[in-house]
């Protein structure tokens, strides 16, 4: 997600500005931006939704959510590694979601890389935080300028999913994947919710594969 700086909200709580004042981007930053996301599931979903977002701007990807959630079956992956391309076909006639060929296609090919990563390490969550050794990074950035589009983990992280068979994977897409789940702090530090956020990281436990 390239953040950009907007209007503010009209309550006294100081945020990051990218959000603006649209009441489902501000429920998003205050209630899932950057918490630490450690259910195989919703690391799925989010990448489905990462990927879809390509080119696009993140609120309109989350005001297509719900629509997504109904068509990739409740963003369970063994189910959309069976999809097929007559389920591609019908997608393709979905106004809910980003009717995307090579977007849809990719989504189901990431369903099948992502339950292979399940098969040889257990979870898809100790692969992924693995990149970050387990803990999310806490930054200490003041200004929206100050938040790269991309850092030398989701490099690492982005070349090894490719290298395992997933599509839109890009490190500017994965870095937006590992802020949305908690892997980096990437709040500002006069946002309400940095502090918050830098808790609930201390607070949990561990996440790494045994090895790294």
């Amino acid at each position: 997600m390239l953040l950009r700086e907007m209007p503010e909200p009209p309550d006294r709580r100081k945020r990051c500005t990218w959000p603006g004042v649209d009441p489902l981007y501000v429920a998003y930053h205050d209630e899932e931006w950057g918490v630490p996301v450690h259910d195989d599931r919703r690391l799925f979903e989010f990448l489905i939704l990462e990927g879809a977002q390509a080119g696009l701007s993140w609120i309109t990807i989350l005001r297509k959510r719900d629509a997504y959630r109904r068509a990739f079956s409740g963003f369970d992956p063994e189910k959309v590694a069976r999809f097929d391309q007559r389920k591609v076909a019908s997608l393709m006639q979905d106004a809910g979601i980003v009717r995307n060929r090579a977007k849809i296609e990719s989504a189901i090919k990431n369903a099948k890389a992502f339950l292979a990563v399940q098969e040889e390490l257990g979870s898809f969550d100790a692969y992924q935080w693995g990149f970050v050794d387990g803990r999310p990074l806490q930054n200490r950035r003041r200004t929206t300028k100050e938040v790269p589009a991309s850092t030398a983990e989701s490099d690492a992280f982005s070349k090894d999913l490719k290298r395992r068979g997933f599509g839109f994977v890009g490190s500017t897409i994965i870095y937006a994947h590992m802020q949305a789940c908690g892997m980096v702090n990437d709040h500002l530090v006069r946002c309400f919710r940095h502090a918050q956020v830098q808790e609930l990281g201390a607070a949990a436990p561990r996440r790494r594969l045994s090895g790294r």
